[in-house]
């Protein structure tokens, strides 16, 4: 159950009635810059998330690697021997 056209006029007059018409545009940039703001923080959040796990996910790989080689030295010493 959403907001109807009849609930955003209510509320838009409220608005009115409390700030008056001279501080609605200084409300709605003030408003604007928050929104703003908020996305960018989110998309500054993912970057990071995103970075963070192709940073593990190269750690994850330096390790099998390294686990990897030394099973293969591990087998070439036993054939050798």
């Amino acid at each position: 159950m959403g907001l109807s056209f009849w609930h955003l006029l209510i509320i838009m007059f409220i608005v009115l009635v409390l700030f008056g018409p001279s501080r609605l545009p200084g409300l709605g940039k003030s408003l604007g810059e928050a929104i703003r703001g908020f996305k960018k923080g989110l998309s500054e959040d993912e970057i990071d998330v995103t970075s963070n796990s192709r940073k593990e996910q190269i750690r994850e790989g330096d390790t099998r690697s390294t686990q990897t080689q030394s099973e293969i030295n591990r087998e070439t010493k036993k054939d050798s021997v």
